[in-house]
């Protein structure tokens, strides 16, 4: 439905668009009908049907390969590394943004148009920058952290100023649009039944392991520790309570030893994230563009960090390091959070605007901020 709208908006704008639905799947129909993901056989007739009214070209592209290895494979190695991934994250980098824009300018074609809630601003000098949306319990900037100066350069997103979801689907209805009332998709889309732990089980080995506590202790047995995440309460199957009666929660994998660790959670909460992998929305801050060329860090800069799509953002101060040549992007927040794993992904903000993304590769309590507080 947002996809249907921001192409009439472009039309209406001017522009010679052109319908592309992309097949993600070489076996689209082993999605079931009803899916709430966004590449199932009726998703591509939805999109055709757009066209249709819209009177624009429309074409299916296959990019069932790349989808395979960028982003299914991708899924399942984090896993196995212990981490938790974010594959929406990675489509939008991997796919929309990079396969489907490469194809498109390779076409001649100027941009790829989407209906993300987010906006592309230019500064005074001209710079493309990347901006929250105007309704901001809808705002996908998050998803978008992975963006590249030189994809916000051809990307068009019609909807970033629109205030509210309702408008988008009172003005669907208006333009005739048979996707007006279409639910949003929001599971994982090759898993559309949203059993993640079921999907891993068929695509990857599981071996049972321990369950133990911070100390090293057993409590129980589990299935397979790569089916289990950060922050995990249910399905820990631990036959005894814990000595205070509160519940545990899942506190690190171990894929080497095929250990899960458990504990209060309290233990979850961390102040510090190390990113590998950061990349810059536009251009870096004036901090890390200052940064000396050899191995070094850069000064810190006052950041607000967000590490799930509809999480809040949290302030934070950030800096960039550089070891052997590979980068790392910093955090420290001012309020320890739970629940961070490793795998997903931190996008870090100024106001409104997306400064960039790193994938985190470790989380924990800043032991020496501990003890000067305990001081």
């Amino acid at each position: 439905m947002d996809s249907a709208v921001a192409a009439a908006r472009a039309v209406e704008a001017g522009h010679q668009v052109t319908g592309v639905h992309l097949a993600l799947s070489r076996t689209p129909g082993t999605l079931r009908t009803g899916a709430r993901g966004c590449c199932t056989i009726e998703d591509s007739r939805d999109a055709w049907r757009a066209a249709e009214k819209l009177g624009i070209p429309y074409y299916v592209w296959d990019f069932s390969e790349r989808f395979q290895e960028d982003v299914v494979e991708d899924f399942i190695s984090e896993y196995a590394a212990g981490r938790t991934p974010n594959p929406c994250m990675r489509c939008n980098e991997k796919i929309k943004f990079a396969a489907l824009l490469e194809k498109a300018l390779a076409l001649g074609f100027d941009a790829v148009c989407t209906g993300h809630y987010a906006k592309v601003i230019e500064d005074e000098n001209g710079n493309k920058e990347l901006h929250r949306a105007a309704d901001w319990a809808k705002d996908q900037s998050y998803v978008l952290g992975v963006l590249t100066a030189e994809q916000l350069e051809h990307a068009i997103f019609p909807l970033a100023e629109t205030p509210s979801k309702a408008e988008v689907r009172a003005e669907a209805e208006a333009r005739g649009l048979t996707v007006a009332n279409k639910p949003d998709s929001h599971d994982i889309c090759f898993i559309p039944d949203g059993d993640t732990r079921g999907w891993l089980e068929d695509h990857m080995e599981l071996n049972p392991g321990r369950i133990v506590d911070s100390e090293g202790e057993e409590l129980g047995e589990h299935r397979g520790a790569q089916a289990y995440t950060v922050g995990q309460r249910k399905g820990l199957r631990i036959g005894t309570p814990a000595p205070d009666g509160k519940p545990r929660f899942v506190l690190e994998i171990r894929p080497k030893t095929n250990e899960v660790v458990v504990g209060p959670e309290a233990l979850l909460a961390i102040d510090v994230m190390e990113g590998i992998r950061p990349s810059w929305a536009g251009l870096p801050p004036v901090e890390v563009q200052n940064m000396p060329g050899t191995d070094a860090s850069s000064e810190q800069f006052d950041v607000h960090v967000q590490v799930r799509a509809h999480g809040d953002p949290a302030a934070a101060v950030a800096w960039l390091t550089r070891t052997d040549g590979e980068e790392r992007l910093n955090v420290r927040l001012v309020e320890a959070q739970r629940g961070v794993a490793p795998g997903q992904t931190m996008v870090v903000y100024q106001g409104t605007r997306v400064l960039g993304q790193a994938t985190i590769d470790a989380a924990y309590a800043d032991r020496a901020t501990a003890a000067a507080g305990a001081h």
